[in-house]
């Protein structure tokens, strides 16, 4: 998935990084900021039917040089070509979402993050968890309350295993669990990408989703037809999108997604289709 086929300035161009290359953790910090504020979470193709593409050349045809997001497998190779062309040492993980259940809930492996191995220690990143995507790199530091640009956030001891948890609120919500220790192979993706994008109840195959966070804590989410701005878990402002023409400007302005007017009218038109317009889910509303 990496080497000498990687365009790193153009990856960096992308995200609007211009700081130090230097694989430290204080770069890390500034990238998965840069990166997750101008790449958007997004899963567009998956509910026009289309299984996205996880080699490399794919990855970045799709999201440097023609500006669009994707979801965690595509967000989080793409994140690793480009750390390893920094010189990183990263390893592959894999985790089981569990958000909206208990931290030790039996869920199936179908989510991706990435570990980095710095001199301070390793730290999981992120860039492709939804509307809750981690802002920062967090270290594997079981049980540390940690600052985000976002929420506050932890890893929470569940056996040999770490549950990831942010503050929403006054509570604390489970997001993913996974083992920091057990790596896995880019087939192991391969696998789950298949299956999150072509299972019948999956739900990138049902819903129209992208998210993004912006900039105070604020969070955007598009679901079915409606958006929904949020900060610290708590509800600012929710949207009706009536039309194509609604979408588009919202896609544009607060995801920064642009659309072709292709895929637009027919995302719209399976909205419709679907009948499932406006329809919410707990933690995408």
């Amino acid at each position: 998935m990496t080497g000498d086929n990687f365009d790193l300035d153009a990856w960096l161009a992308r995200i609007g990084h211009a700081g130090s290359r230097a694989p430290t953790l204080a770069t890390l910090r500034a990238l998965v900021a840069a990166h997750t504020a101008a790449i958007p979470f997004e899963s567009l193709d998956v509910f026009l039917g289309r299984v996205p593409k996880l080699d490399l050349a794919s990855l970045q045809q799709k999201i440097i040089a023609d500006a669009r997001g994707g979801y965690c497998y595509e967000q989080n190779m793409l994140f690793r070509a480009g750390l390893q062309a920094l010189g990183y040492q990263t390893a592959n993980l894999t985790a089981r979402v569990v958000r909206g259940l208990a931290p030790d809930a039996e869920r199936p492996v179908t989510h991706m993050v990435l570990r980095v191995d710095l001199p301070e220690g390793a730290f999981i990143v992120d860039v492709g968890y939804g509307n809750q995507t981690p802002t920062a790199p967090l270290a594997v530091a079981p049980g540390l309350e940690q600052a985000t640009p976002h929420e506050v956030m932890r890893l929470l001891p569940v056996g040999e295993e770490l549950t990831l948890q942010a503050r929403l609120g006054e509570t604390w919500q489970s997001m993913y669990r996974l083992s920091p220790q057990r790596t896995a192979v880019d087939g192991d993706y391969e696998v789950m990408n298949w299956f999150t994008a072509t299972h019948p109840t999956s739900q990138f195959v049902i819903n129209m989703i992208a998210a993004r966070p912006g900039p105070d804590g604020l969070r955007y989410t598009l679901f079915n037809g409606m958006l929904s701005k949020r900060r610290a878990g708590e509800l600012i402002e929710r949207i009706a999108l009536p039309d194509a023409a609604t979408h588009e400007a919202v896609l544009r302005e607060s995801l920064r997604l642009p659309l072709s007017a292709e895929d637009l009218a027919a995302a719209v038109a399976e909205l419709s289709r679907r009948g499932n317009r406006g329809a919410m889910h707990p933690f995408f509303s």
